[in-house]
């Protein structure tokens, strides 16, 4: 019989936080996405300043991707 690993209470955290950031290309936020654990700051209205929190707490851009109906996908990585 197959049993799953068991993380452990307290466990260290080992890997990387990811967040994807959605936004108009007129500089409007729409949506965020983030891994369970990853650090936060709230998001804002203006995109330029949600990346730039982002950026300030350390993540830094690993892609940038246009998405349908004039949107864009920042993939973050921390």
């Amino acid at each position: 019989m197959y049993r799953a690993p068991q993380t452990l209470i307290g466990q260290a955290w080992h890997g990387r936080h990811v967040v994807l950031l959605h936004c108009t290309e007129k500089n409007v936020f729409s949506a965020l996405y983030k891994s369970y654990h990853a650090p936060i700051e709230p998001a804002r209205e203006n995109c330029a300043e949600t990346l730039s929190q982002l950026i300030s707490i350390g993540y830094r851009i690993y892609s940038i991707t246009p998405l349908p109906s004039k949107k864009i996908q920042y993939t973050l990585v921390l």
